[in-house]
């Protein structure tokens, strides 16, 4: 599989990493390697980024047993799942399958105990999106979705959506285009569409009306994001 990277300079000079929102992106996020975060013991691999330790990020972050990252605040937001182990700041513990929210204006310490790895995304809320989330989707109810797929909401705010979707062995979705793109991450088995096959740790991003036909052979978990990438000219 192809990995998809684009580095360009802003007018500042900072460096910017995949941030034209119409191309297509596709990272098998478990061959990249872990580069070093201003905190001792904690890693990342970034996915994108708008400059090097602020604005629009999104990064796969690996916390070291006993690691910890200084208090920061979230101008637009912070938005994790937590794909192993335990993450923790002051509001609490929280183990693998976790989706969490802090809203624009929040602020926290985050550490790890026994170490983790989640899945961040940063400053890229609504302004107006003012609601702190907190869900164990080991807990949370699937409902019955398209065909055999099964979907746990997350979080909707005007017309970003954010859910799991289960996927059956051998189920196949009806072609569809995505209006205000689509971001996935795949949390277990393999998604599959026209143009590739995606194992787990694989994520893909999508640009505003483009279109594809996803199927799996195997029963497969993926994070979706819908409805949040900028449309052309934007």
């Amino acid at each position: 599989m192809k990995i998809a990277t684009n580095l360009i300079h802003s007018a500042s000079g900072a460096r910017m990493h995949n941030m034209d929102f119409q191309q297509r992106l596709v990272i098998d996020t478990k061959k990249m390697e872990w580069l070093p975060s201003p905190a001792n013991g904690v890693w990342r691999k970034p996915l994108e980024r708008q400059a090097k330790e602020t604005g629009h990020t999104t990064s796969i972050v690996r916390y070291a047993a006993g690691s910890s990252f200084a208090p920061h605040s979230h101008p637009m937001g912070e938005e994790i799942f937590v794909l192993e182990g335990v993450f923790s700041d002051e509001t609490g513990d929280f183990g693998p399958g976790t989706y969490i929210r802090n809203p624009p204006g929040s602020q926290h310490a985050p550490f790890s105990k026994q170490g983790c790895t989640i899945f961040v995304k940063l400053n890229q809320f609504l302004a107006q999106d003012s609601q702190q989330i907190s869900i164990d989707t080991n807990k949370a109810p699937w409902l019955a979705g398209i065909g055999g797929l099964q979907v746990m909401p997350l979080h909707e705010f005007g017309h970003q959506h954010t859910a799991l979707v289960k996927w059956p062995a051998g189920e196949r979705f009806q072609p569809h285009h995505h209006w205000g793109g689509e971001e996935i991450l795949v949390l277990s088995g393999q998604f599959q569409d026209e143009f590739g096959q995606y194992p787990t740790g694989t994520w893909l991003r999508s640009p505003h009306l483009s279109e594809h036909f996803p199927f799996v052979e195997q029963e497969t978990v993926i994070w979706v994001k819908t409805g949040h990438l900028p449309q052309q000219g934007d």
